[in-house]
């Protein structure tokens, strides 16, 4: 099992080149935050623009739409009501995430369905947190599993994949995996990640055990994807990074909050980046 280590952070993160504009570093498009849970998709969100998407579009409940522009004016907003709208915007998308906050019943599974059906050939989806359960609950039809990434806890992947939380070794999670065809970012204490290769974060710490911590994990992934190379070393980099910065705040905070990760990203992103532009 590969070791991440700060090395795939300049391997990932670019300069961003002086011709560029917001269309050059991605599009993507957050479905989640129902009337309960709509912290998840903002959290999400937050660490989304954060991390340096061009333009990003979160689709929830209309509840959320005055805490989402209070908090992150950066980010549009739909209504998830505005089926044609909805429809418009995931089309135009680089990377979708699906799951934060969104609920467990029907109609979110049929709001889900109706998104992941769509996936064009270009677009990359990230299904995270409601969205996990909800597949593994109802039968979920994907057109392109290969570009998939699914971030599921330990108990979440138990539901997804069958296997109980004392059977989820690297050998059963491989093949369990291989048989979904997607990627998967298997959190715990110490992250896994299971595609092509199985790779490890060493980094974590106890500080960073706060409900939100995954919704940001899930916006920062979507954004990595969103602006660079859709492989699984792009995958790789959010993942290290966002442990990376929560152990440094650990250093001077009993508890980190999702949020203040969120916050640092950039300036983490800038001391990391590749020497030279592409």
């Amino acid at each position: 099992m590969e070791q991440l280590d700060s090395a795939i952070l300049s391997k990932v993160i670019q300069q961003r080149p002086t011709k560029s504009h917001k269309g050059t570093f991605g599009r993507a498009v957050l479905v989640g935050g129902n009337r309960q849970f709509g912290g998840a998709i903002l959290m999400a969100a937050q660490a989304c623009v954060y991390g340096g998407t061009g333009l990003t579009t979160v689709i929830s409940d209309g509840v959320n739409r005055t805490a989402l522009h209070a908090r992150l004016p950066e980010a549009m907003f739909v209504d998830w009501q505005q089926t044609e709208l909805i429809d418009t915007v995931t089309e135009s998308a680089d990377v979708l995430l699906i799951g934060p906050g969104l609920g467990e019943g029907k109609s979110n599974f049929d709001l889900l369905q109706r998104i992941v059906s769509a996936q064009k050939e270009h677009q990359w989806l990230v299904i995270d947190g409601s969205a996990i359960n909800l597949a593994a609950k109802y039968p979920l039809i994907i057109p392109f599993p290969e570009q998939v990434v699914f971030t599921p806890h330990q108990m979440e992947w138990q539901r997804l994949s069958g296997l109980a939380i004392a059977d989820q070794t690297e050998e059963n999670n491989q093949q369990a995996q291989q048989k979904l065809g997607s990627l998967v970012v298997l959190k715990s204490h110490r992250t896994q990640i299971y595609g092509s290769s199985i790779a490890q974060n060493p980094l974590g710490t106890p500080a960073m055990a706060t409900g939100g911590m995954g919704d940001t994990l899930a916006g920062m992934i979507t954004s990595f994807l969103a602006q660079f190379e859709k492989t699984e070393e792009t995958i790789h980099a959010a993942v290290y990074l966002h442990s990376l910065i929560g152990e440094a705040l650990a250093e001077e905070h009993y508890v980190v909050l999702p949020t203040q990760i969120s916050a640092a990203l950039p300036q983490w992103m800038k001391k990391h980046q590749a020497a030279d532009p592409e």
